[in-house]
């Protein structure tokens, strides 16, 4: 583990004179981008708020911070050393204003703060994963937005001194340490110590890379056969920031597999910051007849659709679109399992059939299946 006890952080700006061409991809990636000030990024609001709408009480003179331009974007205005949620989100992919307001029962902090978004202060709910280094007790950070130092822990030896044994490079850690940095803030859990200072945390308050984030962060629990709000019956997630909670299921995360092995945080052209098109990840390690799978000949023999059109992509059925991020947005999950139609049945847990194919039923799904023969009925149809 390198030796990083002695640093403090920099902030990101301090690696661009060594890292030019890593940090031109990161900035304009939107990691580097969650959080903007619109006083200092006008084109920041994605909506027009001078078009009336009945849930917009608030003007672009009232936010202090917007969250987000992919799936959706929230606003944020300073009251004193806080920030609070504004109550109406934008629906980036549908075009429409809607509430945002969580409700009691819904995530576990709702029980502990009042039914109000003027006392739900984002400090302690979402700041410390959309900055770095936020300090609990001032109520500040070194930067907005996911730093290289959230990733690389602090940095100022080695600014000072560049060299591998002061700096946390996450490709060189072990799997599940690798994984952890991720996981930090892609995940649905609760700190392993709450409340913190008097508040309650809803992000891995103390913990930098190269430490355990077990000592720090405990992922939420879920009942099998229970459907709640953060878990499908069957323990898949349901809604977004959960890909962690997923992943550590997955037979890829048990194999050593990485989340490093399909994303450049530092940015790339793809979706999702894809090293490349996912079906070509996939198939590196997956082609026809590979020992991890499919055990076919082709892919077509595997999929049953015709090659290049949605149902042969490898995440159409293996990471379907069934965790909510707002509305009828989902993003896909991450346990890397065919969801069977027999689970909608059992569970009501959407299947990675029906979820393309939704004027079928689910007995048309199973009847599909068991026709192919080259599957066993017993995995994927029953």
């Amino acid at each position: 583990m390198p030796l990083v006890a002695q640093s403090h952080y920099v902030g990101s700006a301090k690696c661009e004179t060594c890292h030019p061409a890593v940090f031109a991809r990161w900035k304009k990636t939107r990691m580097a981008n969650v959080v903007r000030d619109p006083k200092e990024h006008p084109d920041a609001i994605v909506p027009d708020l001078a078009k009336p709408d009945p849930l917009v009480h608030f003007t672009a003179a009232d936010i202090a911070f917007v969250y987000g331009s992919k799936w959706k974007q929230r606003y944020f205005k300073k009251e004193g050393s806080d920030y609070f949620p504004l109550p109406a989100q934008w629906d980036v992919q549908n075009q429409v204003w809607r509430p945002y307001f969580a409700k009691e029962g819904t995530d576990w902090w709702t029980a502990v703060y009042p039914p109000d978004n003027a006392k739900r202060p984002t400090g302690p709910l979402c700041d410390g994963c959309h900055s770095v280094n936020y300090d609990v007790t001032r109520k500040s950070v070194t930067e907005w937005n996911v730093g290289c130092e959230r990733c690389h822990g602090p940095g100022s030896e080695h600014t000072a001194r560049p060299n591998k044994s002061n700096i946390v490079n996450p490709a060189r850690l072990a799997p599940v340490q690798a994984n952890d940095v991720c996981i930090q803030c892609h995940s649905q859990g609760r700190p392993v110590k709450n409340p913190i200072e008097g508040r309650y945390y809803d992000w891995a308050v103390g913990f930098d890379v190269g430490k355990n984030l077990a000592d720090y962060w405990t992922l939420e629990e879920h009942k099998l056969g229970e459907t709640t709000f953060t878990h499908f019956a069957d323990g898949t997630a349901h809604k977004n920031r959960m890909q962690g909670n997923d992943f550590v299921q997955s037979l890829m995360y048990n194999r050593g597999v990485r989340c490093s092995s399909c994303h450049d945080v530092h940015g790339t052209a793809n979706d999702a910051d894809l090293l490349k098109p996912a079906n070509m990840i996939c198939l590196e390690c997956h082609g026809p007849g590979s020992p991890n799978g499919p055990h076919n000949a082709s892919i077509h023999e595997h999929t049953h659709h015709e090659n290049g059109s949605a149902g042969s992509d490898c995440v159409a059925c293996h990471m379907p679109k069934i965790e909510q991020t707002i509305a009828n947005v989902n993003v896909h999950s991450h346990t890397f399992q065919f969801i069977a139609p027999a689970k909608t049945d059992a569970y009501g847990i959407p299947n990675s059939c029906n979820g393309c194919h939704q004027d079928k039923t689910t007995a048309w799904a199973k009847a599909q299946l068991k026709s192919w023969g080259n599957f066993s009925v017993w995995r994927v149809a029953q």
